[in-house]
Formats: structure tokens, C-alpha cells, sequence
């Protein structure tokens, strides 16, 4: 049962990049969120905060082999406490240490508990005035047939509501993000089936093409346009998304 020691007080994605690829990686990431690289941290300085305007809530993992990926680190009083909740729930422990419980999802997403350290401050949009972006929320792309399973899921770990329940052929949606958290949760029903679970960030934008086009620059590659977003790599091959959703929006 989830109680205070347990609830989520703040969230942060890790991107996952090769140590090949990990220099370009960083610059286009710090370049699109207006960040810098801070001290490297873990028994292997794998893990990298991009450090700006707010706390550190997007970082960078060296890993070794295996694709482009990304997870989120939910942040929490009592890791061992919320470590057996999510475990009624259908999560998997795959590794822990103090302050840390590597787990994943009954879809197979990786997650991480970590101990709360007080963050607070959401990051703010970066760019011009009228073409601002910010990385602000991150989406979790769903096989069918463990689409709602997985929803319940999220939400009973996160206990945030789920919004789109009861929409019955609508491909999205979402938890109700508290005040505070630094990244809403989109949960995505893929066409296909698909072996597992797996995540991609997505970005608000006052105007998405300009947004886009200053990606493009840094040396982004456009995958596809939509009514409402745009699909996008990053230079090391990552998909994340650009939206019409505006700064600040839940």
C-alpha cells in the first residue's frame, strides 16, 4: 500500500548511450535543454546530470552494448518501502544497493527507486521568446496486449489517476502529473505487438517547427510530421518527439 515514504516526489529520465557515442550525445542533449554537463557520478562515473535552470532531472547513463534507451528514476523516502509495493504490483527487482533498486515493469521497462534528495524545481522552457521548448514529459509506447495491465500499473505505483480510462479507441493516455513533478507520464498503445515496453521523451513547444528546425541544425534527422508532433532522432539515433503541447501544459 502506498503511503507517504513511499509516494514519488520527484522524477528524472536516463538516457542510455554507448561510451562511443556518449560526447555527442551530451553535447546535442545539453544544447537542446540549454544545460551543461555536471560531475560524473556512480562507481564508474556512468551517470552524468545535465545541469540548467532547475534540479537535475535529465542524465545521461554510459552503458555498454545494446541500443539507444531510456528509463525513468522515480525518487522516493523509503526505497525499501516502495521497493516491496511495486513488487505486489508485478515489478521484477533486478539489482539493489543503498539508496537504489533497479526494477522493471510486468511490460519490461526498466525503472529505477532512488532516495529523494529534496528536488524541487522544474526546469523552464529554454530558447527565443515564441519558440521556447522544454523536455517535459516522457512517453511509454505500449504493445497492445499488455496496454491496459501496464497502465494500472504506472498508476497504482505513481498513485496518479489515470485520465484516459474509459476512452475506448483512442491510442493515449495519460497519469495526472502532481505540482512539482518535472515530467508528465504519456502512456502510448502501439499498433504492433512488440517484445517489451520502451520509453522516448517528448518535448513542449511554443512552435514545434522552429523547435524542429533548431534540432535539425544541431544535427537532428525528422522521421515523420504530424497534426500534433513531430517524430525525431538525435544524433546517436535516439527517437524522442517534439509536440504542439504548450510549455506548462499537464
Amino acid at each position: 500500500m502506498m503511503n507517504e515514504s513511499t509516494a514519488v516526489r520527484w522524477m528524472s529520465v536516463f538516457l542510455d548511450v554507448e561510451p562511443a557515442q556518449f560526447d555527442t550525445a551530451a553535447r546535442f542533449w545539453s544544447a537542446v535543454t540549454d544545460t551543461s554537463p555536471g560531475p560524473p557520478l556512480g562507481r564508474h562515473d556512468e551517470f552524468t546530470p545535465l545541469v540548467g535552470n532547475g534540479d537535475a532531472c535529465l542524465w545521461l547513463q554510459r552503458t555498454e552494448g545494446g541500443a539507444s534507451d531510456c528509463h525513468p528514476d522515480l525518487y522516493v523516502e523509503d526505497v525499501h518501502a516502495a521497493s516491496a509495493h511495486v513488487a505486489a504490483l508485478g515489478a521484477r527487482t533486478i539489482a539493489e544497493e543503498d539508496g537504489l533498486v533497479v526494477s522493471t515493469s510486468p511490460g519490461r521497462l526498466p525503472f529505477c527507486l532512488v532516495t529523494y534528495r529534496g528536488q524541487r524545481i522544474r526546469p523552464t522552457p529554454v530558447g527565443s521568446p515564441g519558440s521556447r521548448g522544454v523536455v517535459d514529459q516522457v512517453c511509454f509506447d505500449i504493445p497492445p496486449q499488455v496496454f491496459d495491465a501496464e497502465c494500472d500499473f504506472w498508476s497504482a505505483l505513481t498513485g496518479w489517476p489515470r485520465r484516459g480510462r474509459g476512452e475506448q479507441h483512442s491510442e493515449f493516455d495519460r497519469l495526472t502529473r502532481p505540482a512539482g513533478i518535472p515530467y508528465a507520464v504519456l502512456l502510448q498503445r502501439l499498433d504492433d505487438q512488440a517484445p517489451r515496453v520502451t520509453a522516448h521523451l517528448d518535448l513542449a513547444c511554443e512552435d514545434r517547427d522552429t523547435v524542429t528546425d533548431a534540432h535539425v541544425g544541431l544535427g537532428a534527422e525528422v522521421t515523420e510530421r504530424t497534426d500534433g508532433w513531430t517524430v525525431t532522432r538525435d544524433p546517436t539515433g535516439r527517437v524522442y518527439c517534439n509536440t504542439d503541447r504548450k510549455p506548462g501544459d499537464v
